[in-house]
């Protein structure tokens, strides 16, 4: 069962302290109710003197005895709410006040039900309330009316069932925050995930095509090798940098650093456009409207949305030409990404994550997206995000 957050900073030790002084205070009550606090003549058996002492000591000894069970609760629950049940039977059969048991044992059903199997809680309930009821019906002896039966009943089940809600909401409080957990823990393995692809995919399909370009010329063409060689040695530091960056973060785990702290906007559109260009697929950026400082999220991505629709037409079109628009508007930021290649039919050599990731980030973000062939032929990739 989690604890308050106030005691959660205290030590073990202190918890377990606290438990058994529980206990000896059980213990206490346990006495006092069976004995009273002066032990009249029956207590002592009739036996006066030191004789009778001595039985108040063992009634005292006997409670003491059986409270030691509580220590033991918040490990084995169960078998200490079926020790305790079956004192309170003995108890009842010696003709004692029992009604400390019935409060230990209700605070141990919501225990149960904060903490074990839904059932099990409900058939803990059931077995203190017919217990209960049992011992009120044998002690009774016909001396209440039905009217007073049925309001002791009711309160029993009052008091249970309270016990019982109190602990099954414990439990349903811990496990939403076990999910809000496992929610945001994949949530954050998803978007790391989509960030890597989207920075190194695209350095990656660069880094192949200039290596595979350089073999071919480095012979015939030295100029141009070495060209290829510089865009791959750019690439590949800009790549490592937004790597070291995203593990910066990583590790600092600020809640303030989000996707925007590890990423680069679309104030490096043009240098994507150079690279990508320098690759053997020709990229024209047009921009409309007034372009202006957008929301981090915003400008991320957009970015990653381009890039990775550029990095498809490198590795995958087969395209010469790549067209990238962007247009700035009073209430969203429209983009697209157009070339000249075969279409549809490249997302065969693909995984498929990265149109995913792109209709993911934009869903997110409340936008509108749309990937799929021209008619005139080629590929268009659209989003209009809302600023």
């Amino acid at each position: 069962m989690p604890r308050p957050p106030w005691l959660r900073r205290l030590p073990s030790g202190v918890w377990s302290a606290l438990t058994w002084c529980a206990a000896g205070l059980f213990a206490l009550l346990l006495f006092v109710t069976t004995t009273g606090l002066r032990p009249h003549p029956s207590v002592t058996l009739g036996i006066p003197g030191r004789a009778g002492l001595a039985v108040v000591l063992a009634r005292a000894g006997l409670a003491v005895v059986l409270a030691l069970a509580i220590g033991w609760a918040r490990r084995w629950p169960l078998p200490v709410f079926g020790v305790l049940l079956a004192e309170s039977c003995a108890f009842a059969a010696l003709g004692m006040r029992t009604w400390p048991f019935f409060l230990v044992l209700a605070v141990l059903v919501g225990y149960l039900a904060a903490t074990r199997p839904r059932r099990t809680a409900l058939a803990a309930a059931g077995a203190e309330l017919a217990v209960w009821v049992g011992q009120w019906a044998a002690l009774d002896q016909g001396q209440e009316t039905v009217s007073d039966l049925l309001s002791m009943l009711s309160a029993l089940a009052a008091v249970i069932a309270i016990a019982w809600l109190i602990g099954n909401s414990i439990r349903q409080q811990r496990d939403y925050g076990e999910a809000l957990r496992s929610h945001a823990l994949t949530a954050e393995r998803l978007r790391i995930a989509r960030e890597l692809h989207d920075m190194v995919a695209h350095s990656m399909g660069v880094i192949a095509f200039q290596a595979g370009a350089a073999g071919l010329v480095l012979d015939t063409q030295p100029a141009n090798a070495r060209k290829a060689l510089g865009a791959i040695e750019t690439t590949s530091r800009e790549t490592l940098a937004g790597l070291r960056r995203m593990l910066v973060s990583l590790r600092r785990a600020d809640e303030d650093l989000s996707e925007a702290a590890v990423a680069v906007g679309l104030e490096a559109l043009d240098r994507l456009a150079e690279t990508t260009s320098d690759a053997g697929v020709r990229v024209q950026v047009h921009r409309e409207g007034r372009a202006r400082p957008l929301p981090p999220e915003i400008d991320v991505a957009a970015f990653r949305i381009i890039q990775e629709s550029v990095t498809n037409t490198v590795r995958h079109s087969g395209a010469r030409h790549c067209q990238v628009c962007v247009t700035y508007g009073d209430e969203e930021l429209a983009i697209e990404i157009t070339d000249d290649g075969q279409g549809a039919g490249r997302s065969s050599a693909g995984s498929g994550f990265g149109i995913a990731g792109m209709r993911e980030r934009v869903a997110l973000l409340g936008g509108r997206f749309s990937a799929g062939s021209r008619p005139e032929g080629g590929f268009r990739v659209t989003a209009e995000l809302p600023v």
